[in-house]
């Protein structure tokens, strides 16, 4: 895990927050989220026929076949937020295995035929898939899936610790091996801070951006199987008011079109309004002002953690 522009929650430093809590505080963590809860139990399902068989037959013949899931080999079975799928292992016309069955919430049980089928659980964006064959006679031994998933919340501040608006942030989730095109697979795009993700264990890249213009930092974080990873990222950016006034303090003048350059000329943001807010990373700029055939000029400076309002006066 890369340590650089994150900074570890209760400690002034640049690294990551993780909460390695035991695998069964973690589980109980995770249902305190209503996104992760799930409805109970499943009742048993209607008897699927395998592919191939003869319905009457295979009716009579089916078996119960009882599902779970952990979150390690070591852990105990989940009880909420799982996603159960039944696949016959022979495609479609279209291609695509046939769905059987489904069941949301924990264990499940499900009255199958005997054959061969693929069952998928999903927990999030965590899921793993095994091959089972149902037999014609005999003890149907109860499946144990492992997931090897946990889980993963961000939040950002700017400098050592000012807070910043979640409405503000925002977080995507890549895979963090690099394709051949020298781009990664997104996981996923949009995530709010605070919101507890539920990912396979592995290794994911993280980008935030604060604001719309140019404060963006990345971070490789880590995902351990069985816990929740909390991460709060270091933004070396503040929020920059402009104003066009005709005496210091006074009331932004309507109708004046912004531009903010860098240090080395190049424009980062451009905007028409009396009183634009950006948000801006850390470092020299040049703001631009035109209103009515005139134009105003003033360099400034951004330092992390502090918001300022940059005031360009009218001149004579």
């Amino acid at each position: 895990m890369t340590c650089q522009g994150i900074l570890a929650r209760f400690v002034v430093g640049l690294c990551v927050a993780l909460s390695a809590a035991p695998e069964s505080h973690s589980q109980e963590a995770f249902e305190t989220f209503k996104q992760l809860s799930g409805s109970t139990k499943m009742p048993k399902l209607k008897a699927f026929s395998a592919p191939g068989a003869d319905s009457l037959t295979t009716a009579n013949l089916s078996r119960s076949v009882k599902l779970e899931a952990k979150l390690t080999s070591v852990g105990d079975p989940m009880q909420h937020g799982l996603s159960w799928r039944v696949f016959s292992p022979i495609p479609g016309a279209d291609g695509k295995l046939p769905l059987l069955a489904s069941a949301e919430g924990g264990s499940a049980a499900f009255q199958l035929a005997p054959g061969d089928y693929f069952v998928n659980v999903s927990f999030g964006r965590a899921g793993a898939t095994k091959k089972l064959n149902v037999p014609a006679d005999g003890d149907v031994e109860s499946q144990v899936m492992v997931l090897d998933a946990g889980g993963l919340t961000l939040n950002a501040i700017s400098g050592a610790d000012s807070h910043i608006p979640d409405k503000q942030l925002n977080f995507d989730i890549y895979s963090s091996d690099v394709r051949e095109d020298g781009e990664r697979g997104l996981v996923l795009a949009d995530v709010k801070p605070n919101t507890i993700i539920r990912l396979n264990a592995g290794t994911y890249h993280v980008v935030s951006e604060y604001g719309a213009v140019n404060a963006v930092v990345r971070a490789d974080i880590t995902v351990e199987a069985g816990e929740l990873t909390e991460a709060t990222i270091q933004h070396r950016a503040s929020q920059v008011g402009l104003k066009l006034v005709s005496e210091p303090g006074g009331e932004a003048i309507a109708d004046t079109a912004w531009s903010v350059l860098t240090s080395g000329g190049d424009i980062v943001a451009e905007s028409v309004s009396a009183f634009p807010v950006l948000v801006l990373s850390e470092g020299q700029y040049s703001v631009v002002a035109r209103n009515k055939d005139k134009i105003y000029q003033k360099d400034f400076e951004v330092t992390a953690g502090s918001n300022i309002d940059v005031e360009l006066p009218l001149g004579p």
